[in-house]
């Protein structure tokens, strides 16, 4: 099995974050499942960090269209899935009615299956604006009255990146904020940035006190796998019914994706 891995920072930038990426997919994956890291264009940021950008709806749209060429090519090149492992799901929902092989969201796998751990869950993020748009992303999945808040973890995308090989305080923070979340109520605390997440579950932080740390990366490329299985074995794939649903014929979406300028990413 291949898994066509799709992040949304560029990760040419990022070694040492990509290195602990493909370090992890190889404890939760099975041996012969092939995890292909994949992060945006090379220019697609002014620096190596997303945030600056995605934290602003129109910006956040245009980065996004990316994603759709990446798991068109991803089908062509024969991958067997198409993960999205970025908590913002970015055109999940289109991505889906592109390809047949499956496609799993990191928001999806977290937000759905959080329940199954505890009875209510709490997110920590790094970007204070993003938090209404993740509020959406929960109520469109049906989990209001199971999250407790949506909350600033108290640290940057930088302070992980730069504490990898030193990961103490980084952690003692996470820990206090997710504390927090627990006095709400949270019996599972998701870490809601993928490099937040990865320093947390590389570093076996997978509890606070009584509460679960779920490991969203884990468990988005874990759904993933399963869902190729299920696929296989069962013939298991998204309804192609109605607007949500219905798949346009490969000769129109290549010819509309090359229209508006993706064909650098096909390609």
């Amino acid at each position: 099995m291949r898994i066509w891995h799709q992040s949304m920072t560029v990760l040419e930038d990022l070694p040492a974050y990509q290195a602990r990426i493909v370090q992890h997919a190889k404890k939760v994956l099975r041996p012969d499942t092939e995890l292909v890291p994949h992060g945006l264009a090379r220019d697609t940021y002014p620096g190596d960090y997303p945030g600056d950008d995605i934290s602003y709806a129109a910006l956040y749209e245009l980065h996004s269209q990316q994603w759709l060429a990446y798991a068109w090519r991803a089908q062509k090149e024969g991958y067997d899935a198409f993960s999205l492992c970025t908590m913002l799901d970015p055109l999940l929902r289109e991505i889906k009615t592109l390809v047949d092989i499956p496609a799993v969201g990191c928001a999806e796998s977290c937000f759905l299956l959080a329940p199954m751990f505890g009875q209510k869950f709490g997110m920590l993020l790094f970007i204070d604006r993003l938090i209404p748009v993740y509020q959406e992303i929960v109520r469109s999945y049906g989990m209001a009255d199971r999250c407790v808040g949506i909350v600033p973890v108290g640290f940057k995308f930088r302070d992980v990146l730069e504490n990898f090989d030193s990961p103490g305080p980084v952690i003692d923070r996470f820990r206090t904020a997710a504390r927090k979340l627990i006095d709400a109520g949270a019996d599972v605390i998701i870490p809601g940035e993928i490099p937040m997440n990865v320093l947390m579950a590389s570093e076996g932080v997978n509890r606070v006190d009584d509460a679960v740390v779920m490991d969203s990366l884990g468990l988005t490329l874990k759904m993933t796998e399963t869902l190729v299985e299920l696929r296989r074995t069962t013939g298991l794939a998204p309804s192609r019914r109605g607007f949500a649903g219905a798949k346009p014929s490969p000769e129109r979406l290549e010819q509309v994706l090359r229209y508006y300028g993706l064909g650098k990413f096909m390609d």
